[in-house]
Formats: structure tokens, sequence, C-alpha cells
């Protein structure tokens, strides 16, 4: 590693490190995948395009989660890295063992040696704790209070920013319990007018989710209620950004239904409301450019790519994470299944190849873009195609799987059904035995 510096003295610590050992970007991803898996958990990133930031951005730094990876895939502390600034002094104390707990028996953690100490994180069993704490907030100040406003806000952050990491009827519940604490509130008490219209925000961004889960459960009308709500408190509290993203996320829905007129109705009223940057680029690309290329619009849904496109170049950050967010991922994603609606397959294939490239396997970002990358593999090498739905459903366990995985794997299937190639007749009855989000009797895959 002294070597490269020496010779290369602009290349920084980190990615000198990953280059003695010979490994691409792609290298080190997989590595931080498997350590995850090797602790029990579903590996959330970090992505390629992330890693090129930590190693060229010196404003950009690694959490203490990912550094804790970091080391752990090189064999190296936070100092030799030149991460120390990321996770502290403390953290650079730490072994290179370091593990992630998330949410577990803290006496675990507390008997574990010092080489071993744990960098907690929230998952599963830390996710109640975060509807707990707004709770307790209302309890002390019922009427509410900036702290209120102030852990809403988080509360809605938090929700965003792992929605990937919690099966969508888990954190249903989740956020609907938060929204009823706000609503609760505001129809219970006389609440100061600066600090209602906060409340009544959060409420909006709750409501969004809300939406967002109900469609990943395939509840269609539920989705249209809630974002219709979200909607509302976004024009009412004149939260531009939550009125663009309700929008583009009921545009969505309804070309789920393949009512193309009216998605593209909401797509043109989020563009409306979007902000410059991020947001408009968000709704170019997640719901004009899909609903025009559904209708074989292909001169539109270009000049819908292209505005998208120049969007993310102008915007200062260039991606944002979470349900809210938008990234490099997402936006090959969109741009993969809009060639794949106008039987652009070559194209398709690059972009669905691109998306996934940046998304941790087993994520549902991941299962998106290879599922978009079999069907563009389904007439010409069925096998592949069949095959790598397959290792989506080995690797995405059922109560996970989106209304909109659900979907591309019902497609593929029938894309396959004549074709009598390997692995396409265990695909059919895979997906023909595949348990419904939702059963007959209201209850969701996993606790039915």
């Amino acid at each position: 590693m002294t070597a490269i510096r020496n010779a290369l003295p602009e290349v920084t610590a980190l990615e000198a490190w990953r280059l003695a050992l010979g490994w691409s970007r792609a290298d080190t991803v997989a590595q931080i995948s498997d350590l995850y898996r090797a602790d029990g958990l579903i590996p959330p990133g970090p992505s390629q395009s992330m890693l090129c930031r930590w190693e060229h951005d010196p404003h950009d730094w690694p959490g203490q989660e990912y550094t804790a990876m970091l080391c752990r895939a090189y064999g190296a502390r936070p100092v030799q890295l030149g991460l120390s600034r990321a996770g502290g002094e403390a953290f650079d104390g730490l072994g290179l063992g370091a593990k992630i707990r998330y949410g577990r028996a803290d006496a675990e953690a507390c008997e574990a040696p010092a080489r071993e100490r744990v960098v907690a994180m929230t998952t599963s069993t830390g996710l109640p704790a975060v509807r707990e704490s707004l709770h307790l907030a209302l309890l002390t100040d019922p009427a509410g209070s900036s702290a209120v406003v102030e852990l809403a806000e988080a509360a809605v952050e938090h929700y965003a920013l792992n929605y990937s990491k919690h099966p969508p009827h888990t954190l249903f519940g989740e956020v609907r319990t938060a929204r009823n604490l706000l609503t609760d509130a505001l129809t219970t008490h006389t609440v100061e007018e600066t600090v209602a219209a906060e409340m009544r925000r959060s409420i909006g961004w709750l409501s969004a989710l809300l939406g967002n889960l109900a469609f990943h459960l395939d509840d269609a009308s539920g989705a249209r209620a809630h974002l219709t709500t979200a909607g509302t408190y976004g024009t009412r509290s004149a939260d531009a950004r939550l009125t663009a993203w309700a929008c583009g996320a009921q545009s969505m829905v309804a070309r789920a239904a393949g009512q193309y007129a009216r998605a593209l109705t909401h797509a043109e009223q989020g563009l409306i409301h979007a902000p410059a940057g991020l947001a408009r680029a968000q709704l170019h690309a997640w719901a004009q450019l899909p609903t025009l290329a559904g209708q074989g619009r292909a001169d539109e849904a270009d000049a819908a790519l292209a505005a998208a496109g120049r969007e993310l170049e102008a915007d200062a950050v260039g991606e944002a994470p979470g349900r809210f967010g938008f990234d490099v991922a997402e936006y090959a994603l969109h741009e993969a299944e809009a060639h794949l609606s106008l039987g652009r397959t070559e194209q398709a294939a690059v972009q669905a190849e691109a998306s996934a490239s940046h998304a941790a396997v087993g994520t549902p970002g991941w299962a998106a873009s290879t599922l978009v990358l079999a069907q563009t593999e389904a007439a010409l090498r069925p096998a592949d195609a069949a095959q790598r739905a397959l290792d989506v459903l080995e690797r995405v366990p059922a109560a996970r799987l989106r209304s909109t995985s659900r979907a591309r794997l019902v497609r593929l299937d029938k894309a396959l059904a004549t074709t009598p190639a390997a692995g396409v007749d265990d695909l059919h009855e895979r997906v023909r035995s595949l348990p419904p989000s939702i059963d007959d009797h209201g209850k969701d895959e996993a606790s039915a």
C-alpha cells in the first residue's frame, strides 16, 4: 500500500488498500455482503458508487457500520484506511473482528471481549423503539412540542431510510401506529399552530409511506387512499416535495393497474410541484418515463429520460438514500424497464445489469433489477433467465417479496411457459406456489 501511495500520491489510503489487495470495487462490495450474511444479517450495501465516493470525496465518509465492515473486509483498522474521522478515536480502538448486531441481546454484547465490541444498530428489534420514543414524548407533552415535532421527523426519516430492511407488513404496522399517535394528539388537544403544522406535515409523510407499503403488499385501493391523504397534507402544509412524491407514487399505482392515462396525469401533476434537481429527476424517471414507454410513445419517453438525466447532473448531491430518495440504481432500473417496454432488449439488459451492480444482493432493488435482466434473456437464453429468477426466490423470503417483484416473476413465468429449458418447470412451480402477500382472510404471508 505504501508503494502505491508513494507512486500515486493522489490515491487515498482507502483506495490504496483495495488496490493493494488486487480487488475491484465489486469485489469489496461482495466481501462486505458476505460478512453481513455471516453475521446472519441482510446485506444493506454499500454500492460501488458509495465506495467510489468514500475513496475520492474528502467530505463523504462512511458511517460507523460501514467503517467496521470495511475494516473487517480489508483486515485493517480505521486509522490505516484513513477513516479515523468516520468513527472517532473510540471507534478506531475496535478490533478487526468488530461485529454489527441489530437489536440483539445487550447481555451478549456486554460479555464480549474488548476486541469484539459491538457497533449497535437498529432493525426489527429496534424498530418499535422509534415509535415508543414518539409515544413517550407525547406522554410528556400531550399537546405537542418542538421535541415531539423533532421526534416525528426522526421517525419518518428512520422508516424511510430503513424501508428495504423490513418486510412490508412489519413496517406498515409501525408506521400506522406512529401516525395514529400524532393524529390522536391533534384531535384530542389544542396544539399550538406552528407545532400542529409540523405534526400534520409528518402525518403526510407517514401516509406516503403507508401508501407505498400498501402497494408493495398488493393492496392497490389502500395505497390510493393513503397516497391521496399524503398529497392533501403535502398541499396544506406547503410541502412541494411531499406533494410531488405522492403524485409519483399514485402514478406508479395507476400504471400497475394498466391505467396509463391516469398514471400520466399523476406524473404531470407531480412534475408541476417537484423541486428542481433530484425530486424532478425522480418524477421524470419513476412516473413519467415508464408511463410513456408503456403507451409506446418512444420519442416522448426518450425525452423524459433525457430530462431526468439533466436534473440529476444539475443536482449538487446526485443521489439520496431511502424510500423517498433517488439514486443511480433506481434511475438505471427505470431506464431498463422503459427500454424493455419499447422492445429495446439489448439496451434494457445493459441498464438492468448496471442497476443490479449498484444494489446489494438480496435487497428489493437487487431483486427488481435481476428480474428485469431475466426478462431480457427470456427469448434467447431462457435457462439463464429461469436461473436468475430462481436465485431471487432463494435469496429473498416470500414475506419480503414486494408486489412489484411478484408481478415481474409472473410476467417472466408466462414468457417462459412454452420453453423447454432447464429450470423453467421449477420456476413455474415456485411461482405457482408462492403465497400471496395478504390472503383471503386478511392475513399477511408471515402470519398466515
